[in-house]
């Protein structure tokens, strides 16, 4: 075992006469009473340009101890690569200057230091910064706020920011006496090089150890199972329906005319009842009593009026299903122009309420009819009782408007226009909604089918419960299944219905909840795995069985031990033995193993 010292500098100052005076190593290898065999030699890289002194001595008995001495900067700069060479292989790094050479001292650090942090490069090699000599101004000084000797002489504080830098230890040698080089340096370095020596051990020990367990036969490794395919939600389009609902005007139930009966805008009551209280009060959902805000009653009155004759918003359920819409008559010409940009807000939760302000502006191109315009819909968007401010009209208040007070027409009979029978029970709905959410309703009730003309749709082949949920979901855009097999229900009907972004939804639960299912829940469960499996398949969501397949195959001792692991198609059992963990190899490996422990009849501190 060795020790390796790498020193860097001189400790004699540039304008001294004792050019023969011993170097600090040198002086502290003569000393040392645990120092013994020491041999010198010179190397150079050039001829007659000497760059490091190397030293080698025994230390502690039969330690070699190797040091390399640079005295000279400038040689360390310019042999870079023996220098990063001797840093890298260093056990403990020596820095050393005169405290009376301020010149060398500040090349020292300003160009030599950063050159020593690159080469050490993060490693946790000791470096011990040796100041060495009496400061020749006077008594040596050893007050860090001494300014007496700054000019000429290194001062401590100095020499201290200089250590700090390198995360050395800073010593000050007043003179190389048996003082200073043996208790005080010579310390140091021996505590060092006791540390040096007990790390190397400690690493020879652990490599000895590594070696001794790569001879001894290794229990095998399992290794980690498939990744299972990742299945990516769908972006909400609830906002879009609505939006394309008005501009297709399919189940409009309601016409608004300027009074001169010159153009018409058609809408939906249930959307615009959902929104404002005017419109509820408008369409007889709510009376005058039910409205406290008197500003909301006289707004109602003062800018629409709806012709005599309309049907009553609670329809009985045999009310023929293509009532003609309402006629609304807007009494205000200047609010009825605008009424197409208001109802497109209105409709369309993303829009901002900043491009209504610049759509009416474009429109009216009157800052004054334009700011009574805006009012109007700050009233109509109001909440009784409440200030409306523009803050509360902003696109992040309406973007989430449908989605909760569309559920308040949900199984509601008011202003309902079908009826759904299912197992012997009805649930009322509204033509607009299930036509804006989804695309085989919207070709159902539209198109030359028997359902467009009739107020009674019956409903087969799925639960009262779980059409409920369905519907719960084309009103609302969310939906909260209470079980993977409420799931699956509400997957099949989805399916049914071609609404993909709820079957999506669906599959994610079911594969979080599977997920979150501990081995020994898993185990003793009653649920079919298999049956899922076959169900997904079924109803064309491939992405659910295809992952469903990789659940079987990663709890593959789990499952193949259930019954219904034989109820898999040929097809699918190649899949899942062809994807199982652990693996057949493993299992082999295991059992070759514990023969092989057995039979040297000794226990593994492993399995």
């Amino acid at each position: 075992m060795s020790v390796n010292i790498v020193a860097f500098g001189n400790e004699r100052d540039g304008f001294s006469e004792d050019s023969q005076q011993p170097s600090l190593i040198w002086s502290y290898l003569g000393r040392s009473a645990l120092i013994s065999q020491i041999d010198s030699s010179l190397s150079a890289s050039h001829v007659g340009n000497p760059v490091f002194t190397e030293y080698q001595a025994c230390v502690f008995g039969n330690v070699r101890l190797v040091v390399h001495d640079c005295p000279i900067w400038d040689i360390f700069a310019s042999d870079w690569y023996t220098s990063c060479r001797l840093i890298g292989g260093a056990d403990i790094i020596v820095i050393k200057y005169s405290v009376n050479d301020k010149t060398s001292f500040q090349e020292l650090k300003d160009s030599y230091v950063p050159m020593v942090k690159k080469a050490l490069n993060h490693c946790s090699v000791p470096v011990i910064i040796s100041a060495i000599g009496a400061r020749k101004n006077g008594v040596p000084c050893t007050c860090p706020l001494c300014t007496s000797d700054r000019r000429s002489c290194v001062t401590t504080s100095e020499g201290v920011q200089l250590a700090k830098e390198l995360g050395a230890t800073y010593l000050e040698l007043h003179t190389l006496n048996d003082f200073y080089i043996q208790k005080y340096f010579g310390g140091v370095l021996e505590y060092f090089m006791i540390q040096s020596l007990n790390q190397k051990s400690s690493e020879k020990m652990k490599k000895r150890k590594k070696i001794q367990k790569c001879h001894r036969v290794q229990p095998p490794q399992l290794e980690q199972p498939e990744k299972m395919p990742i299945l990516k939600g769908e972006a909400s389009h609830y906002n879009t329906d609505l939006h394309n609902l008005l501009c297709g005007c399919q189940c409009a139930d309601v016409a608004f005319y300027p009074e001169d009966l010159s153009t018409v805008a058609e809408a939906h009551k249930v959307i615009l009842c959902s929104v404002s209280p005017l419109f509820m009060l408008l369409f007889g959902v709510k009376s005058p009593a039910d409205i406290p805000d008197t500003s909301i009653v006289q707004m109602a009155q003062s800018l629409f009026a709806v012709e005599a004759g309309a049907a009553s918003p609670l329809a009985p359920y045999g009310a023929p299903p293509c009532i003609l819409p309402i006629r609304v008559v807007v009494k205000d010409s200047v609010f009825c122009s605008c009424l197409p940009d208001i109802l497109l807000f209105i409709y369309s939760g993303a829009f901002q309420w900043e491009r209504l302000e610049e759509d009416i502006k474009k429109k009216l191109k009157d800052p004054e009819k334009t700011e009574q315009v805006l009012e109007k819909v700050k009233c109509i968007l109001k909440t009784p009782g409440k200030q409306n401010s523009v803050k509360v009209c902003r696109s992040h208040q309406i973007k989430q408007l449908y989605n909760t007070s569309l559920k308040l027409f949900f199984n509601t009979p008011v202003l309902a226009d079908v009826i759904f029978k299912i197992q012997g029970a009805t649930v009322p709905a509204h033509r607009a909604v299930l036509v804006a959410r989804c695309e085989v309703m919207a070709a159902m009730f539209n198109g030359n089918y028997l359902e467009a003309n009739s107020v009674l749709v019956p409903v087969y082949g799925v639960s009262k419960d779980t059409f409920l949920s369905f519907l719960e979901y084309l009103y609302t855009d969310s939906c909260c299944p209470a079980s993977i097999l409420q799931a699956m229900s509400l997957l099949i009907c989805a399916e049914m219905y071609q609404v993909m972004r709820l079957q999506h939804i669906c599959e994610l639960y079911i594969i979080t909840q599977l997920q979150s299912m501990p081995s020994r829940e898993l185990a003793s469960t009653s649920l079919s795995i298999v049956s899922l499996l076959k169900k997904a398949k079924f109803h064309n969501s491939d992405c659910l069985s295809t992952w469903l397949l990789h659940f079987i195959a990663t709890n593959y001792l789990i499952f193949s031990q259930k019954p219904e692991f034989q109820e898999l198609s040929v097809e699918e059992r190649n899949f899942v033995e062809m994807h199982r963990w652990p693996s057949n190899l493993y299992l082999k490996q295991l059992a070759d193993y514990r023969n092989y422990i057995h039979s040297q009849k000794c226990h593994c501190t492993v399995m």
